[in-house]
């Protein structure tokens, strides 16, 4: 049975999001730090667009899919040792942190 997985078009469309935003957020704290500066100087690599390969998405699809599956199953456990029958906010902000850590 094949594992289910993200779609790397999600993953994809959620980096480039990211990458997106820190690009504009470097951009206005560059523009604020040398206002005088000349423009064009030096930015030719860091217009170059962010991007990932087929394989790179493809990992990162399968680290979240690790990384989601065990929080639910530590959740579930610290659940049940509680009583409860569902998994509640609580419980992933009890594993967290060490989920973090092993990761």
């Amino acid at each position: 049975m094949e594992e289910v997985t993200f779609e790397c078009d999600l993953i994809h469309s959620i980096l480039k999001r990211f990458w997106t935003l820190r690009a504009l957020e470097r951009e206005i704290v560059e523009a604020n730090d040398a206002p005088d500066a000349e423009v064009g100087v030096g930015t030719s690599k860091k217009n170059r667009p962010t991007s990932a390969n087929a394989n790179a998405l493809k990992l990162t699809c399968e680290l979240f899919r690790v990384f989601i599956t065990e929080a639910v199953q530590r959740a579930a456990a610290i659940a049940e040792a509680e009583g409860a029958s569902q998994i509640e906010a609580t419980h992933l902000e009890i594993i967290l942190p060490q989920l973090l850590l092993d990761f």
